[in-house]
């Protein structure tokens, strides 16, 4: 929809080269791709008379290419520019930009991946940078305050919440005084943070106040300039609505919620920004009334990469196959399903992380119950491997895969 091909250089001209990377949005992740291997090339010649704002700049794209395909290689290769970035500094204010670009890459992968040790390198390689402009000093604050959201979201704190809900308010007074192109993404973790303690409180005032904020993000979004800022915004309207209505048992705002959604994933095709796309359909795959076609493609499209995204896909497809076959009380369709998921996990290279551990052992834990439920005989197991991928989940920073895991124990203690 927003491919541009060769004329995308004609059609931006000086857009490539401002600090405002808004312009990527119109771009897809194979185009992107292109863009950050020539900028990266480019840090290198030696006629290049800015190495180190060139290859932050092409950090900045492999970063950007990673979250929407979960590539590892991406992030490999933006960790890779912001060092050679931070080499190639001669200014105070380029090595500390060169440092947060850093950050960022481990906050990404963190956002990614869910490894705690990603978080604590962001936040050690955000602690190292000195900066000195105004712009620079607001872009710091902002990177501080996205660390200390996730930090928040870890300890699962109410006071964590608050003081990083404050951090977040004022680097935001700051960015859009000193540094407004990146102010976006920091709006977007302002209401993420809000619309996770609204529901976990159960606050409607808070889930309310973020969809508020929320609804201006997307007004000020244009649909042709910034898709994926306006889609994000409108995921997370989605979510925060049918949160709400849940509460409220409200079929009417429940299906305004699958609106939201539906238009959130209008606003781009799948090939365009793979995660974004995939992160609608699971959240909108949350009600089993939804059809399953759109939950397969994007469990195919976050297959193979180890990230929480692809986790939460895999989990609900298989609750939803394992739902099918246990309510046609066909014992040989579980089995069936047992032997995929074993055969995932025997043929799976290397060392599973410990998102991918965590719904492979939910998986289990699903079949268990379903066949016991059908067998008449108790899932003698199954508390005990839920209880191991919650602590996995946990620790890993997959709260909604701990939730899930943590519902299934509570079905079995209703049980006993």
């Amino acid at each position: 929809m927003f491919e541009f091909g060769r004329d995308l250089r004609k059609l931006f001209g000086e857009a490539r080269d401002s600090d405002d990377l808004g312009w990527l949005e119109l771009i897809g992740a194979d185009l992107l791709a292109v863009e950050a291997k020539a900028l990266t090339t480019d840090g290198g010649r030696v006629s290049c008379k800015a190495p180190a704002a060139t290859w932050i700049r092409a950090s900045a794209l492999w970063r950007e290419h990673a979250r929407r395909t979960g590539v590892r290689a991406s992030l490999d290769k933006a960790m890779a520019t912001a060092a050679d970035a931070l080499k190639a500094a001669t200014q105070v204010d380029d090595k500390a930009r060169a440092g947060l670009a850093a950050s960022l890459t481990w906050l990404t992968a963190f956002d990614l991946y869910g490894d705690r040790s990603a978080l604590e390198e962001a936040s050690h390689a955000a602690r190292e940078t000195q900066p000195k402009r105004l712009a620079t000093l607001a872009l710091s604050a902002a990177v501080h305050a996205r660390i200390r959201t996730r930090q928040a979201r870890l300890s699962g704190a109410t006071a964590d919440r608050l003081d990083a809900a404050a951090l977040m308010d004022a680097a935001l007074h700051a960015l859009v005084k000193h540094n407004p192109a990146e102010a976006d993404e920091l709006r977007l973790d302002g209401a993420a943070l809000a619309l996770e303690a609204g529901i976990l409180q159960r606050d409607a005032r808070m889930l309310d106040q973020a969809g508020r904020d929320l609804q201006a993000l997307v007004a000020a979004s244009d649909p042709d300039a910034r898709p994926l800022t306006r889609a994000r915004a409108l995921a997370l309207c989605g979510a925060g609505l049918s949160a709400l209505a849940a509460m409220a048992g409200d079929a009417e705002a429940t299906a305004t919620g699958h609106a939201l959604f539906d238009a959130a994933a209008d606003q781009f095709f799948p090939d365009h920004s793979p995660m974004d796309w995939a992160a609608v359909q699971i959240a909108r795959a949350v009600d089993p009334e939804t059809p399953i076609e759109a939950l397969m493609q994007a469990e195919a499209l976050t297959s193979g990469h180890g990230t929480v995204l692809g986790a939460l896909a895999l989990d609900l497809l298989i609750q939803r196959e394992i739902a099918t076959a246990a309510a046609n009380g066909d014992v040989m369709a579980l089995t069936r399903i047992e032997t995929r998921v074993r055969r995932r996990l025997a043929e799976r290279v290397g060392t599973p992380g410990a998102v991918e551990w965590a719904a492979d052992q939910i998986a289990m834990a699903r079949l268990m119950i379903a066949r016991a439920e059908l067998m008449g005989t108790e899932p003698d197991q199954a508390a005990f491997v839920l209880s191991e991928a919650v602590e996995a989940a946990v620790d890993h920073g997959a709260p909604v895969l701990a939730d899930r895991a943590r519902g299934l124990l509570v079905g079995l203690s209703v049980r006993a």
